[in-house]
């Protein structure tokens, strides 16, 4: 699929943490059994895969084919769809979103889309990167690209909102929004900045060849270094979520 650049396989050994830190927002949702929810932006359906041992049926979306394909080898129902064209019609109890909606630039299209989705009355769980998240790693990823022009121009593929603009946003889509909090949370990076790049910036580094890559890699680490390593706590990024719970209005 176009600008595909997800590896499943890769996710799984080195981002399992994204999955495990999202059972808050798993409780914010209170999933009921029988219900049936959109689980948007799925990936490797660990998460898809809770809810549906819950009792819920649930389907999972991801732009991603490789991701899709693990979330059908577990046996989940998934299908590959933009978050920004969903095309189904009020049939829903909840939409769920873990660690996805920040890859979804036009977030105006996104919250349209989960309202037709919705019933009237279903709601809207999500967790995404909020204002402030990875600013060290955009900061220091957008320094080496300045510093060397061969790489060419740096691009932010993410959107990281903080609460006052999303609740807006949810509110003129159609929504109650019942609570929303922009949440600081330091996160451990279990294999390293080096991984943590090679599993999310594929996008930024799309245009680079392996040499560039390569150099890109070790120039954001030692960067970094200072400001996100100790050798008490290993890689800790600051990582800053968004969380909400909105309401279809009837």
């Amino acid at each position: 699929m176009k600008n595909d650049h997800w590896d499943a396989t890769q996710y799984v050994e080195h981002a399992s943490f994204v999955a495990k830190l999202g059972s808050p927002v798993l409780s914010l949702l209170d999933p009921v059994a029988g219900e049936s929810i959109l689980d948007l932006g799925c990936g490797d359906g660990t998460l898809t895969l809770k809810l549906s041992e819950m009792g819920v049926d649930v389907v999972g979306v991801d732009f991603s084919k490789s991701m899709v394909d693990a979330a059908k080898a577990s046996g989940l129902s998934a299908e590959v769809c933009s978050g920004d064209k969903l095309a189904y019609d009020q049939v829903f109890d909840a939409v769920f979103s873990n660690a996805a909606l920040h890859w979804m630039t036009d977030y105006q299209a996104v919250i349209a889309g989960v309202h037709h989705s919705l019933k009237a009355g279903g709601r809207f769980v999500a967790e995404m990167g909020g204002a402030g998240n990875i600013a060290g790693l955009l900061d220091a990823m957008k320094k080496v690209f300045d510093s060397d022009t061969s790489l060419g121009e740096f691009v932010n593929p993410w959107f990281f909102p903080d609460a006052a603009l999303y609740k807006d946003a949810l509110e003129t889509g159609g929504f109650d929004v019942e609570y929303i909090e922009l949440i600081s949370r330091p996160t451990p990076l279990s294999s390293g900045v080096i991984q943590w790049l090679k599993t999310f910036a594929n996008a930024i580094c799309k245009n680079l060849d392996d040499r560039q890559k390569d150099r890109f890699y070790n120039d954001v680490s030692r960067m970094l270094k200072p400001v996100y390593y100790t050798d008490e706590n290993g890689w800790v990024a600051d990582y800053v979520r968004l969380r909400f719970k909105a309401r279809k209005k009837s």
